[in-house]
């Protein structure tokens, strides 16, 4: 079972919220559209569910034209991030809502919902109604009611995003196997690039309502083909400068005449733009081999395994970069403090004018 689609756009009022996009989603793996509030994720969810209708384009499943098919005439399922329950109801009845109206018998309805709660935790509150419960519980209620009915289609938008720690870590682990062995499509939209990576299968990178990548995610994240979907696979953002390529060597903002060997040998004359992760970007003194920059601290985030320190870099430009290095343990940085920076080069992406990869990294920058 596949779901494709062809050539998909759909503005509202006036303002494009999807441009040509043209995906094929199996069965039997996580299929995660990943990108950025406004990405396009949740348009693209309503059109699969059947909810809107787009401006062009097919949506086909296995092979069967169903774009102007409406929701109730679909085998979909679809949770959101905002839990929705019938609040009159218990949250036994919640679950067992999509199972009456199919006409499913009483013995395999409780059946199907004691399955859901107890992986789901929900057991102690099946006669409890939503309001009686915490968000969090609410919400599983919602992913069980969703598992319960054994949809040909589940999507599910940002469904952990209310849930503690915990419970949301085993549940990525766990959704992905539930609904592969009910022989769903599933479909799950993040903006977070670790929940991607975490849940694998294949990824869909998601920018400003077109699609920037398709592919397995941890070949995605190594090697991506834009600037774009480099962008949507970087949490802390990455950090970027604009360099030029003339007369075989790379010229920076700040003056600085770098020569061109190795990987970049083959780099086009011209603008580009150069990007590396957060954790690529080390507190180091100059040395040979590594692209070095002066910077200050700007502000400094611990989290306790990890630190995020921001730093203003002085890049030769009219104001200075904002760039973010990722550090382990907790780093105690004051603001004002003044650092020297270091690069990899190995560990750069050059992306040239039009957004395509120029120059990949020899090796993974993970």
């Amino acid at each position: 079972m596949t779901l494709r689609l062809e050539g998909i756009s759909r503005s509202v009022a006036g303002v494009a919220h999807l441009r040509d996009v043209s995906l094929s989603l199996p069965r039997g793996m996580p299929n995660v559209l990943l990108g950025p509030t406004l990405s396009g994720k949740t348009s693209l969810m309503r059109l699969m569910a059947g909810l809107d209708r787009p401006d062009s384009g097919r949506i086909l499943l296995d092979g069967k034209d169903v774009t102007g098919v409406p929701a109730r005439r679909r085998s979909v399922a679809m949770v959101y991030q905002q839990f929705v329950n019938y609040p009159t109801l218990t949250l036994y009845e919640n679950i067992a809502s999509p199972l009456r109206v199919a006409g499913v018998k009483g013995a395999e309805i409780d059946r199907r919902v004691r399955e859901a709660a107890a992986l789901l935790r929900l057991e102690p509150l099946l006669e409890r109604l939503p309001p009686q419960v915490s968000g969090g519980q609410q919400q599983r209620t919602a992913i069980a009611r969703a598992l319960v009915r054994r949809a040909d289609l589940v999507l599910l938008d940002e469904p952990l995003a209310n849930l503690d720690y915990k419970l949301r870590e085993e549940l990525r682990e766990e959704l992905p196997r539930l609904f592969a062995d009910s022989g769903a499509i599933l479909v799950y939209a993040t903006t977070e690039p670790t929940e991607a990576l975490l849940l694998g299968g294949q990824v869909v990178a998601l920018w400003e309502g077109a699609v920037a990548q398709v592919g397995p995610s941890a070949e995605v994240y190594r090697a991506p083909r834009t600037l774009a979907a480099a962008r949507v696979f970087s949490d802390p953002p990455m950090n970027e400068l604009a360099i030029a390529c003339r007369d075989g060597a790379l010229l920076l903002p700040d003056g600085r005449r770098l020569s061109v060997g190795g990987r970049l040998a083959s780099l086009p004359a011209g603008d580009h733009r150069l990007g590396f992760r957060a954790e690529t970007l080390r507190f180091a003194a100059p040395a040979a081999g590594t692209l070095c920059f002066a910077g200050t601290v700007a502000v400094t985030e611990i989290t306790g395994s990890e630190s995020f320190v921001h730093v203003d870099v002085d890049v030769g430009a009219a104001a200075p970069a904002r760039w973010v290095s990722l550090l382990p343990g907790v780093q105690e940085l004051e603001p004002g403090q003044p650092v020297s920076l270091a690069v990899d080069p190995a560990a750069i992406f050059v992306f040239d004018a039009a957004g395509a990869i120029a120059g990949a990294p020899c090796r993974a920058a993970a």
